[in-house]
C-alpha cells in the first residue's frame, strides 16, 4: 500500500528498539527522555501511524493537549482502516481537553460511535451531548490516594462525579473529570449489570460546591436515608461514608469486583481496612444479622449557606431519632 508515495513496510529494528526503550522510560515516569526517543522513532519511520500514535500517547500522559492533538491527527491520517482505531480515541480525548468540539465529534464518529445533533452547523460546534453512555465508575487521583467513585458519562472522555469523594482525593461532588479510554477495572452490581472503571486524567470542570463531613446520630437506616433524600431534593447530595467506603489494595481496585458488599457475617475479601472502624478508616461488611450503628460519618455536598439548614431541617422532622454534630468543611 502506498501513502504519499511511500510503500508501507515493517518498522526497522532501530525503530523498535527506540520505541521499546521509550515505553520503559514512560513506565519510570521519565517522559522527557521518552519523548526524545519517540521523536527519533517518528523521524525514522514517519509513514507509520504507530510512530505518531505513540507520540500522541506520550503527550496525553504529559497532559500536553496541543501536541497530543497534532500527533494524533498525523496518526489518523496514516490509518489503513476506516473505524475503530484507538488513534481516533486519543484524538477525541485531546480534542475534549481543548474543547475542540468539531474535532471531538469527528473523532468519536470516526471511531464508530453515534453522536447526536451533528447535522446542523451550530450543533456540530457544541459539546457532543446526548450520547446516553450511562453510568460508570472513575478512579480519582490514580497515581496518588486513588478513590473509585460513581458518575455519569457525559461523552466518551468525561464523567460527572455523582458520589461525594473523600477529601484526600481533592475532588468534589459535581465535578467533571477527563478520563482515559481503556477501563482499568470493573464493578458488578447485585442485579447483574457491570460498569467499567476509568482512570481520571485530569480535572476538566471544577465544582463550586464544598464538601463537608458531619457526625450523625441516626436511630435507623430510614433516618439516614431521609437526609440523603433531603439533600437530593435540594439539588445537592449526602452520602453515608460509614457504609459506602471500603479501603482496597491496588490489585483489588483494578479487578472485576462486586459493587455490593456481600452477605453474611464475614469481612469483605476485597476490603483491606481494619474491621470495626467506620467511614474512611474502613468498616466491616454489613450482613443481614448485623446491628445498625446509630453514629454515622456522613459526607455532605452543599453550599455553606444551606448545609446547616439541611441538617437542622432533617433533625426537626424527627427530633427524637436524629442529631448532628461536628460539621467541618473538608474540601
Amino acid at each position: 500500500m502506498r501513502i504519499f508515495g511511500k510503500v508501507r513496510h515493517r518498522p526497522s529494528a532501530s525503530w523498535r528498539q527506540a520505541t521499546d526503550r521509550a515505553f520503559t522510560l514512560i513506565g519510570d515516569g521519565r517522559y522527557e527522555d521518552a519523548g526524545a526517543l519517540l521523536t527519533r522513532a517518528a523521524d525514522l519511520e514517519p509513514w507509520l501511524s504507530e510512530s505518531w500514535f505513540n507520540l500522541a500517547l506520550l503527550h496525553k500522559f504529559r497532559h500536553d493537549w496541543e501536541q497530543a492533538r497534532a500527533a494524533g491527527l498525523r496518526a489518523v491520517a496514516l490509518l489503513d482502516r476506516e473505524s475503530g482505531a484507538p488513534d481516533w480515541w486519543n484524538v477525541g480525548i485531546a480534542a475534549t481537553a481543548l474543547q475542540d468540539w468539531p474535532l471531538a465529534r469527528r473523532a468519536w464518529q470516526a471511531y464508530g460511535l453515534k453522536v447526536p445533533g451533528g447535522g446542523q452547523h451550530s450543533a456540530a460546534t457544541t459539546e457532543p451531548t446526548g450520547m446516553e453512555l450511562g453510568s460508570a465508575a472513575v478512579r480519582l487521583s490514580p497515581e496518588g490516594e486513588a478513590e473509585v467513585v460513581w458518575g455519569r458519562r457525559l461523552d466518551p472522555a468525561r464523567i460527572e462525579v455523582l458520589s461525594i469523594p473523600l477529601p484526600s482525593s481533592g475532588r468534589r461532588w459535581g465535578e467533571v473529570v477527563l478520563h482515559d479510554g481503556v477501563p482499568n477495572g470493573e464493578r458488578v452490581t447485585a442485579a447483574g449489570p457491570s460498569y467499567p472503571v476509568f482512570d481520571e486524567i485530569e480535572l476538566w470542570a471544577p465544582s463550586p460546591v464544598p464538601t463537608w463531613v458531619v457526625l450523625l446520630e441516626a436511630a435507623t437506616e430510614d433516618d439516614r436515608d431521609a437526609l440523603e433524600r433531603l439533600a437530593s431534593d435540594a439539588g445537592f447530595a449526602a452520602e453515608d461514608w460509614s457504609s459506602s467506603v471500603r479501603l482496597l489494595c491496588r490489585a483489588c481496585s483494578e479487578s472485576r469486583m462486586e459493587s455490593d458488599e456481600g452477605d453474611g457475617e464475614h469481612l469483605d475479601p476485597h476490603d483491606h481496612s481494619e474491621p470495626g472502624h467506620p467511614g474512611p478508616l474502613g468498616h466491616r461488611t454489613a450482613g443481614a444479622g448485623d446491628l445498625w450503628v446509630p453514629e454515622r460519618e456522613c459526607g455532605l455536598a452543599a453550599p455553606a449557606g444551606l448545609v446547616r439548614g439541611l441538617l437542622d431541617g432533617w433533625v426537626a422532622d424527627s427530633p427524637d431519632s436524629r442529631e448532628w454534630r461536628d460539621l467541618e468543611e473538608v474540601c
